[in-house]
């Protein structure tokens, strides 16, 4: 998948961004676009993410959606099972309903920019 030199300039920020997220703590997907200035980009930050490879140093495992729950979808290949596995080694419960407590465990940044 080819990307535009705008669309890699923001990727690159988003990854930025998320590899300031510290270990057991998470972020939503809506969080991470507001950070950046772009409010209504949600789903484009998924899109990023997803091209992160599992093993790169990139934390993509620490951002979820705004219910606290990872984005189940059948292109991962089983690295939805993968993100919750790595989530539960940084010390993150998920209840019953496969949720994770946002007010516990979401990131609070002491710098937005």
């Amino acid at each position: 998948m080819k990307t535009s030199g705008r669309q890699s300039y923001f990727y690159q920020q988003i990854y930025q961004l998320v590899r300031k997220i510290p270990s057991g703590k998470v972020a939503t997907y809506g969080q991470i676009a507001e950070l950046l200035g772009k409010p209504r980009h949600a789903r484009q930050i998924g899109y990023a993410l997803y091209r992160v490879a599992p093993d790169s140093d990139i934390p993509w495992q620490r951002v979820v959606n705004a219910q606290g729950m990872i984005s189940h979808t059948p292109q991962r290949q089983g690295s939805d099972d993968l993100q919750r596995i790595l989530l539960e080694q940084e010390g993150i419960i998920f209840n019953s309903q496969d949720k994770l407590d946002l007010r516990c465990y979401r990131w609070q940044p002491n710098i937005l920019k």
